[in-house]
Order: structure tokens, then C-alpha cells, then sequence
């Protein structure tokens, strides 16, 4: 072996034996102990999609931080005055955020201002009137002040939330900071979503409030008379309610509900009662709170410990108020109200309701944790179970196995010794994907999946590129070594070409794709640059060892497609003209999503979709009934037979997610038994997510697009790019046109797919433009009509191959893939399709409409 094939070798022993070390703890379970410990131990990550578990995006209330503190401050500031026998009366301020008070005379605003410049250096005075009998003082946190507040809001919200879900015990969950009030949360392999998400999204501000005794209002009365009238909307809480009904009830009383459990039935019920509006005591008193059983009924309770400070407090409220009763408010709904029989010291106290174990247990751990120093809204929550993340790993293995036997058995048939050296080149590939993978610790996703299958199709592109220019070359009559020689050399900058603008496109999906996108962008680049370094350095060495060896005398191929010999720039009228049609269809198209009138998933619409699956077979008649029983409205059904799934969507543009699965599910669980439907994921998403979804797919389709004119712009000339990316954007325009004729929802997975097809398309246009800039060096007498219909005359038979195998590994994962990816292939094949038309017939004449006829310098 000549010395300087031999350090090829070595390296690519090197990094085969350094890929299984990689992958081995994936793929094989009985890996050693000593060998996870001492060489690699990580393997493969998988997403929530294909091992199950909730991703969420809270956003913390961050104006409602502020106001609380500012409220806080109000308090303290009126004590302040109060120990000064200055008396004031507080006024609702022109915002949240601002402290408003009203004061006897102007010589206690004068003391009021020497006080706040003392005590409260945090406030500034917003506005004071000095004018009439009383003066009013309006006060407001420091910009700086407030800005912390906000920050710190965050960060405690996202360290509490962490507290909580170390003790629920979830396995390497991750909690991360987005953006400037967002908090992202994955949980995988959580057993119990329902549960862990009441964990995460209550608040869990305690209070401890006295009950109003002396009630003379029938406060039921005054809540169907509010909801009568109008000044109450059917879905109220706790704040539009005492709002509405702020001149029936007495002034520093507000009206709460108390939630009571029937212990043998289950059932639910709220009673309204007032209680008094100062809280007499926070959570702040608690220490430390854990579970407990006893009661009349044995029930599990919540212990309190108590701290030194609240444990004074607790006894000095329960002396004080002997024979009354002390209500326990736990975000706003009463939890117990009992009457306080004698004064209760020792620090100890407990709340009681009617709990389950798993439900006292979590107030307990939220109770430990802290509350969180402002609300959290759920604006996305999407949940997948472990069954439907098997069966896509299942699905997408055997859809990607099929696939690639089918383009292995084509390229030994077709290209003979050739092919087997490039699919020995493919396995390769799918090992060296996987050991990146691993070594970068990335996610691996369906969509991963799909991305690592469609690299298949791309990397067979490389090789087809070079096994057509030694063709070419053989046809020459050139020997063995130059025609192989001449082939890699030709096809060099073709591949490179190609691949860059397909990861130009990754690259704008993993920039500004989200979740499971970001893992198909990582599996899409990895797999662009892999197949990079085996087309051309990994195969060349293969053949500069066999012809070492001198055995082999030839190569040969198999060739069915030869050059056509059409004039496709003759025809550039009706192709274009054809073009056009699925343009303006495609216009329409996007015209309407905009609008709304399209079918929008609610990736960009906004609302819930849930799919589950029966044991047995079952008729949409029936699921509709039981889904209006329960009251869903505006839902959307779709049945996939041979695999007992229902999809029901509900679409609704919504600021904070709501609790619509829990209808759903409870319906066809109490009228549609029989059927057993299983929640196999659930994905709820709230507008201002959606919108943002939607701001990301434009940028990302607009990066794209400019990247790929901009590179091309560098390597050919602008013409070439702007051709190449108007083929593309034509090929967008006409796939979102068949999509909207056959009512495939739009969503990202879908975008993604446009944006996947765009890459391919301009990865075909190059192949095509590369052969028409080596033409025209040698083009002679030709004119540029000529040198475009022989260059693409040339590359027909190349990009009808590499588009057909491209097909078959699509198709495999259309049919076999599932339904979670159904669409997403159903998008991909289209995409071939068209671009493969679009390469041939509308990029090369753009070109020569753009040069007018003539030959570009």
C-alpha cells in the first residue's frame, strides 16, 4: 500500500472504531459496565417525541410581580405613616404599578415626601396635587427598581419551578430561561402529565384570611344576577367576580370559593363565602410542610411547620380570634375554613380538604418549594406518550430501512462495483450520523429521523454526480485511473455547490426551528457534511487502493437513460406558462393562510389537537355526540381506520392555554367506554406561541432564500442565484398549492418540509448551472440556447436518477413512516417531484430570459 494511501486508511479505521465506541451504548444494552464508565457512556439522546414526556413554555406575569411589590410597598408605607399618626386613604392608582394615597393636609404631604427621601429611597413621586382642601400623593417604583423586580421575577419563578420538580422526581429534566419573561420546560418519560403540569403552573400563595360572619347578602343571588346582566362573563375568576360585585358586599370583604370533595362520590362542589381581605397571614410563616393521615375519615393532610416568626404570629391570630373561623386560601380558592376552638401555639398547624395522597403531597412540595412570586401562564404545552414515541421510532426504522435496501439494490444493478463501494459509503453515512450525534450529546427527533432518511437520498445524489462524470470521461476514451480521476475532479464543486446551499437551508431551520425542527436541521447538517467527507475523500481512497492492487482493469454501468436531445429552451413558453399556473395557485394559497381561510394547524393557529388511540374500531358519529356532551365546541375530527387513531383539533386563538383535552378525554371516556381511547399526545399552544411560530417560519424561508442568492451570486453570478432561488420559491409556491387543493394542514413540520424541498430544488439547479458555466468555457460557435439545452440534455439522466431513488426513500417513509409524519413525506414527495421539473424547465430558461438570448461575460 503506497505510504500515502496508507494514512487514509488509518484515519478512516480510526474513525470507524471511534463510531462504534460512540454508538455502542445506543444500540446494544448489554454494553458493559467498565466500558460506560471508563470509554463512553452517554449514547443517543432521544426527544420528548419518541420517548414520550411534556414540553412546556411558561411565561411569567412579570407586571404583576411589580404590582405585588408595589402593593407591598403601599403597606409598609402606610404603617410608616400610620406609627406617625399621619392618616391616609389609599386611591386606585393610574396603573398596577402606582401608589396613590389621599392626606389630611398639605403639611403631611410636606412629611410624607421627607419620608419617602428617608425610608424609601425605591420610590419617586409620580404626581402630587397640592390644590384643595386634601392633598394626593402618587408614587412609583424607580426604573431600576422595577427592572430588577422583573428580572428577579424570572429567576425566582424559574428556581422554584425547579425546586418542585427535583422533588416530583423526573429524570434529567430540563428547565431553561427564554427569552425575557418565558421559562422552557421538558420533562421526559413523565408518567403523569396532568399531574406534573398542576405541579409546575400554581402559584401557591397562601393565605390565611378570617371568614366575614355576619353575611347579609345572598352572594349566589348576586352572582346570577352579574351573570344575568352582563356584568359578569360566564368563565370569571376571583377578581372579575369581587370587581362585579364591589357595591353589594361590604367595604374589605371579598367574595372566594370553597372547594369541597364528597369522600364517597368524588364529586366537586364550590360554595361561595366571604371572607375578610387582609391576609393575616402568607406562606412566608411556613417552614417546612409534609404529608400526614388521620382525621375522622383518615384522610392525608398537609402538616405545617411553622417559622419562629410565624409561629408568634399563627398563635397570636388564633388568641385573638377564639370561636371564629380562619379560612386557608391556596391561590385564591378556600381549602378548609375550620373554627379556631383555642389559641394554637407550638408553631404547628395543618391544612385539610378532602385530598388525595398524590394531592396532598404535591401541596406539600410546592408548599416546601416556595411560591412563585407571580402567576405563570401555560402558553404551550405539548405532551407525547410512550406508546406513540415506540411506534414512531418503529415506523421511522423501517421505513428507513426499507428505503435504503431498495437504493442499495439500484446501485449495484446500475452501477455495479461502483455502487457497492458507495452504499458501503451510505452505511457509513447512517454510522458516522449517529456518532456525531452522540458526541455533540444532540437530541435525536422523528423528524431527526426523517432528516437522517433523507441524507440517504442526498448522499446517493454525491456519488451518482461522480459516477456520471467518469462515464462521460470513459466515453472519452480516456484509461482506468483518468476517467476515475477526471470523475472526481469534474464533480468536486458540483457536490460542494449543491451541499452548501441544502445546509444554508439547515442552517436557517436549527436557527430559527424549534424543538424536534432543530433536531432535523442537526441530522439534515451532520448528514450534509458526512456525506461531504465519504463521497470524496472516503470512496476516492477506496478506489486509489484498488487500483494499487492492479486487479481491476475497468469499471462498468449500466445506462438506460441517455441524452435526450430536447430543445427545453424551444419549449421555455409552455413550461413556463404551466409554471405560472401553480404560481398564481400557490399565491392564492399563501394569500389565504395569511387570512386564516386555510386549514392551519394549530402549530400557527393557536388551540389544542390530541390523538388517541382505541382498542377497538369506532365511528365518528358517535365521538362527536360525546364531545358535544361535554361541551367542546369548534373541534375537528380526523380518523386514521387501519390504526384505530382519532385526531381531534380544536382551533383557538387564546393568550393562555386552557384545559380543553381534559373535556375531551373525560367525554369519551364516560360515553364511549367500550372504545378505551388512550391519549397518545397532546399539543396545546397559545396565541402569542403561534404568532411567534409564524414571524420564525417567514424569517427563516427569507434567510434561507437570501443566503442561498447570496452564495451563488459569489460562486456563479447574481443571475445564476436569482434563478436558482426563484426555481425554489416557485417549487414552495406550487407544493403549498397542492397542499391547500388536498386540505393538508399547515404546520411547522410542514413548513420545514418547504423549506427542505427548497434546498433540494436548489441543489438540483446548481448540478445543472454547474454544467452549463463548464459549457460555456467551452462552448465555441454555440449560442446560449445551445449550451443550455446541451447542458441539461447532459444532466437529465443524473437528476431523474438521483430524483427516483430520492422518491423510493421517501415514498418508504410516506407509506411506513406513521402518522405523525404522514404529511411531512406526503410534502417531501410532492417537493421532489416538482423539483425535479423545475431544475429541467424553469431554472435554466430564467437564466436565459435574464441575459436576453445572450451568452453572459
Amino acid at each position: 500500500m503506497p505510504k500515502g494511501l496508507r494514512w487514509k486508511f488509518l484515519l478512516m479505521v480510526a474513525l470507524f472504531i471511534l463510531a462504534v465506541v460512540l454508538v455502542l451504548p445506543s444500540f446494544y444494552k448489554d454494553t458493559p459496565d467498565w466500558f460506560k464508565k471508563n470509554i463512553y457512556g452517554e449514547g443517543l439522546k432521544l426527544g420528548l417525541d419518541l420517548q414520550g414526556g411534556m414540553h412546556l413554555i411558561l411565561q411569567v406575569d412579570v407586571d404583576q410581580a411589580v404590582a405585588n411589590t408595589a402593593a407591598l410597598y403601599a403597606r409598609d408605607l402606610k404603617d410608616s405613616l400610620k406609627r406617625r399618626q399621619i392618616t391616609t386613604v389609599a386611591r386606585k392608582g393610574t396603573s398596577p404599578e402606582v401608589i396613590a394615597f389621599t392626606l389630611p393636609n398639605r403639611s403631611a404631604l410636606e412629611k410624607v415626601k421627607k419620608i419617602l427621601e428617608e425610608e424609601f429611597t425605591n420610590l419617586e413621586v409620580v404626581s402630587s396635587e397640592e390644590n384643595g382642601k386634601f392633598p394626593r400623593i402618587e408614587l412609583k417604583m424607580s426604573g431600576q427598581e422595577e427592572k430588577f423586580i422583573r428580572e428577579n421575577a424570572v429567576d425566582q419563578s424559574l428556581e422554584i419551578i425547579r425546586n418542585r420538580i427535583d422533588q416530583f422526581g423526573v429524570t434529567e429534566p430540563v428547565i431553561i430561561r427564554q427569552g425575557e419573561r418565558e421559562i422552557v420546560v421538558q420533562l421526559p418519560g413523565v408518567k403523569d402529565p396532568d399531574r406534573a403540569l398542576n405541579l409546575i403552573g400554581q402559584t401557591a400563595q397562601l393565605e390565611f384570611k378570617l371568614v366575614e360572619e355576619d353575611v347579609k347578602v345572598d352572594l349566589n343571588r348576586l352572582i346570577r344576577e352579574a351573570l344575568k346582566n352582563g356584568t359578569l362573563r360566564a368563565n370569571y375568576d376571583i377578581k372579575e367576580l369581587n370587581t362585579a360585585l364591589r357595591n353589594f358586599i361590604p367595604r374589605g370583604d371579598a367574595v372566594y370559593f370553597l372547594k369541597e370533595v364528597d369522600a364517597r362520590t368524588g364529586k366537586i362542589t364550590r360554595k361561595s363565602m366571604l371572607l375578610r381581605d387582609k391576609s393575616l397571614m402568607t406562606g412566608d410563616a411556613v417552614k417546612t410542610a409534609h404529608v400526614r393521615i388521620g382525621g375522622t375519615f383518615n384522610e392525608p393532610y398537609v402538616a405545617l411547620e411553622l417559622t419562629d416568626r410565624g409561629a408568634k404570629t399563627f398563635e397570636k391570630i388564633t388568641a385573638d380570634n377564639v370561636g371564629k373561623r380562619l379560612a386557608i386560601v391556596l391561590d385564591g380558592v378556600i381549602r378548609s375554613a375550620p373554627v379556631i376552638r383555642e389559641r394554637i401555639g407550638g408553631g404547628h398547624a395543618q391544612i385539610s380538604g378532602s385530598f388525595t395522597h398524590e394531592e396532598a403531597a404535591d401541596l406539600a412540595i410546592v408548599l416546601r418549594a416556595g411560591a412563585l412570586p407571580a402567576p405563570v401562564k401555560i402558553i404551550q404545552n405539548v405532551t407525547v406518550g410512550p406508546s406513540l414515541g415506540r411506534d414512531s421510532i418503529r415506523q421511522g426504522l423501517q421505513a428507513g430501512i426499507i428505503g435504503a435496501c431498495f437504493v442499495m439494490f439500484f446501485m449495484i444493478i446500475y452501477y455495479r462495483l461502483s455502487g457497492i463501494i458507495a452504499n458501503v459509503a451510505m452505511v457509513l453515512n447512517l454510522l458516522f450520523i449517529m456518532a456525531v450525534l452522540s458526541l455533540f450529546h444532540a437530541t435525536l427527533t422523528l423528524p431527526g429521523i426523517a432528516g437522517i432518511i433523507l441524507t440517504i437520498g442526498m448522499g446517493i445524489d454525491s456519488n451518482v454526480l461522480i459516477f456520471e462524470r467518469m462515464r462521460e470521461e470513459k466515453a472519452l476514451g480516456k484509461p482506468l485511473k483518468a476517467f476515475i480521476d477526471g470523475g472526481y475532479d469534474k464533480a468536486f464543486w458540483t457536490i460542494v455547490d449543491a451541499q452548501v446551499t441544502t445546509l444554508i437551508t439547515a442552517m436557517a431551520l436549527f436557527l430559527f426551528g424549534t424543538g424536534p425542527i432543530k433536531g432535523f436541521a442537526v441530522t439534515l447538517s451532520a448528514g450534509i457534511v458526512i456525506n461531504l467527507f465519504t463521497a470524496i475523500f472516503g470512496t476516492r481512497m477506496v478506489y486509489d487502493w484498488i487500483l494499487s492492487t492492479r486487479s481491476l482493469r475497468d469499471l462498468s454501468f449500466l445506462q438506460l437513460l441517455r441524452e435526450p436531445g430536447i430543445d427545453f429552451i424551444g419549449k421555455r413558453n409552455i413550461a413556463l406558462a404551466l409554471s405560472a399556473m401553480m404560481v398564481i395557485l400557490g399565491i392564492f394559497s399563501a394569500v389565504q393562510i395569511t387570512r386564516g381561510a386555510a386549514n392551519l394547524g394549530v402549530d400557527f393557529a393557536g388551540g389544542t389537537m390530541v390523538q388517541y388511540k382505541a382498542e377497538k374500531p369506532f365511528e365518528l358519529k358517535p365521538v362527536r355526540a360525546a364531545l358535544e356532551q361535554s361541551g367542546v365546541k369548534g373541534y375537528t375530527l380526523q380518523e386514521v381506520p387501519q390504526q384505530n387513531i382519532l385526531i381531534v383539533r380544536v382551533k383557538k386563538a387564546m393568550a393562555e392555554v386552557e384545559d380543553i383535552e381534559g373535556r375531551i378525554s373525560a367525554g369519551l371516556a364516560s360515553n364511549l367506554p367500550e372504545n378505551s381511547f388512550e391519549m397518545e399526545s397532546k399539543t396545546e399552544i397559545g396565541s402569542a406561541v403561534s404568532a411567534e411560530l409564524r414571524r420564525k417560519a417567514i424569517t427563516a424561508i427569507v434567510i434561507s432564500l437570501a443566503g442561498i442568492i447570496g452564495y451563488l451570486a459569489l460562486r456563479f453570478n447574481l443571475s445564476f442565484g436569482v434563478a436558482a432561488a426563484a426555481a425554489a420559491l416557485h417549487d414552495v409556491l406550487a407544493v403549498l398549492g397542492i397542499l391547500y387543493l388536498v386540505n393538508i394542514e399547515i404546520t411547522l413540520l410542514i413548513v420545514t418540509a418547504l423549506l427542505t424541498l427548497a434546498g433540494y430544488s436548489i441543489n438540483d439547479s446548481v448540478v445543472v448551472f454547474d454544467r452549463i458555466r463548464e459549457t460555456l468555457r467551452r462552448a465555441g460557435k454555440l449560442d446560449f440556447a445551445q449550451v443550455i439545452n446541451l447542458s441539461v440534455n447532459q444532466m437529465v439522466g443524473r437528476t431523474i436518477i438521483t430524483s427516483l431513488t430520492t422518491i423510493a426513500v421517501v415514498m418508504c417513509l410516506f407509506v411506513l413512516g406513521g402518522v405523525v409524519i404522514h404529511d411531512f413525506a406526503f410534502t417531501l414527495l410532492t417537493g421532489v417531484i416538482v423539483g425535479t421539473y423545475s431544475s429541467i424547465f424553469v431554472a435554466s430558461p430564467i437564466i436565459y430570459l435574464w441575459h436576453k438570448g445572450k451568452k453572459p461575460r
